[in-house]
């Protein structure tokens, strides 16, 4: 039996180191550390980081044949992930991330790499699914279609809102339809009243918003708590990833029979190390690294 499905959110990201964010405008911009294109979306680095920790994981998502998808295919090969690539005749989804000093990003998504009658085929996506002990369903399209079917199945479910403002409905049939929600709190005015709105409107019993270096917000059964933040082991250069991180140890910690306090440290500490690694590379803390001495502590 797989341990993760994770469904959807495979890409590849060109990442572009800028003097400044906002950038002022200018006719031009030299980059002296490069213009850097590498495979890893939502998807794959929640696969990549719940593979990291031992964790038996299968990807399935829309790919094209194209030099993009040559790089997913590539990056799931290399770290020895399971991965099931639809054809997708848009093209592989991409994006274009401008990284600060500071490692704060601004993603641009190239959104014309889906079509409206884009689906998983039923005869895929069930048995996989059904052989999951867990599903992680990204939010890039067509994966709200397959929602329906996985609540058949039974299995777990979690999603991550990403910057989700609480009220864009987009999200909406994610944050209801999943057992686990994760969501940044940067684009939150009030997240304990989205976090219980969620709660109370769908099915979640968890839900946790990050707050970067201010630790994360965590809802379990109806109690909040503020969990802190993990220290950093090098130097911050990039948050690229950190979320997807942070739900990857999470979800490791779950499967792992870890209550949601411990579950959500787990997750501060591999988000922690996330935000050392430069997004031109992609990796992943491992289970050493976050269970070794003082990695997270009671």
């Amino acid at each position: 039996m797989t341990d993760v499905l994770v469904l959807g959110g495979a890409g590849v990201d060109t990442i572009v180191r800028v003097p400044e964010l906002p950038l002022p405008f200018a006719d031009s911009y030299p980059v002296d550390t490069g213009v850097h294109t590498r495979a890893g979306q939502t998807g794959d680095f929640v696969a990549l980081g719940l593979a990291a920790l031992g964790l038996d994981v299968h990807h399935l998502d829309l790919i094209g044949d194209d030099p993009e998808g040559d790089l997913v295919r590539a990056l799931h090969r290399d770290h020895g992930i399971a991965l099931t690539a639809l054809p997708q005749p848009a093209g592989t989804k991409r994006a274009v991330n401008l990284v600060g000093p500071d490692g704060r990003r601004l993603s641009l998504y190239d959104t014309s790499r889906a079509r409206p009658g884009d689906r998983f085929p039923d005869e895929v996506l069930r048995p996989l699914a059904a052989a999951a002990r867990h599903v992680h369903v990204t939010i890039t399209q067509p994966c709200a279609e397959a929602l329906p079917l996985l609540r058949e199945t039974g299995v777990p479910l979690s999603t991550d809102l990403h910057d989700w403002d609480g009220e864009n409905p987009y999200h909406e049939p994610y944050a209801l339809a999943a057992d686990v929600v994760f969501l940044s709190a940067a684009a939150l005015t009030d997240p304990e009243r989205t976090m219980r709105r969620i709660s109370e409107r769908g099915r979640a019993r968890i839900v946790v918003a990050t707050a970067g270096a201010e630790g994360a917000h965590l809802l379990a059964d109806g109690e909040l708590t503020h969990v802190p933040p993990a220290t950093p082991p090098a130097p911050v250069v990039d948050s690229n990833g950190a979320g997807d991180a942070f739900a990857a140890a999470f979800l490791y910690g779950r499967l792992a029979g870890a209550d949601p306090e411990r579950c959500a440290r787990y997750g501060a500490a591999a988000g922690a190390y996330a935000c050392t690694v430069p997004a031109t590379r992609t990796d992943a803390i491992g289970r050493d690294g976050l269970l070794g001495e003082g990695a997270v502590t009671a």
